[in-house]
């Protein structure tokens, strides 16, 4: 599995329900683009409109040697779920205070693009404060018992 781009900010910004694989819809110069590692998906979501899975504002830059055929850097890319699965990430969607994240863009053992995606909620500062105080306490834990032997 070789992974392309990581989302940075989704573990700090949201706390993560359920993780979902799905393919995505790419054209040709976009596989390319994102075989070279070139895609950014920091700032990207996704949503369900009448029954079909869209990633939105993922940023995957055109192909070098792509000419007239590049594609739109920030355009709406279709992803691959089957349909049951959709209704029921729709329904939970309707909850307050979720929304889809994708995760990280990879290449399968077969070389296929997926996206993992997220049902995730977003966090309040307050809770933001309580990871980074636990992750201290945590390293300054491992520091103790390194010292300690």
């Amino acid at each position: 599995m070789k992974i392309v781009t990581k989302n940075s900010k989704a573990y700090r910004n949201f706390e993560i329900l359920d993780k979902y694989e799905c393919g995505i819809e790419l054209k040709g110069t976009e596989v390319k683009s994102l075989r070279a590692g070139s895609a950014n998906i920091n700032d990207a979501y996704c949503i369900v409109r009448k029954g079909e899975l869209f990633i939105e504002n993922m940023h995957i830059a055109p192909y070098k040697s792509g000419n007239v055929f590049n594609h739109d850097p920030l355009r709406r890319r279709k992803l691959l779920m089957h349909k049951r699965e959709i209704i029921r990430l729709a329904s939970k969607l309707e909850q307050k205070g979720l929304t889809l994240v994708p995760l990280k863009v990879y290449f399968n053992d077969k070389g296929k693009a997926k996206v993992e995606i997220a049902l995730a909620k977003g966090k309040h500062i307050y809770d933001k404060r309580e990871d980074i105080a636990k992750r201290d306490q945590e390293r300054e834990m491992r520091k103790q018992m390194k010292y300690k032997y």
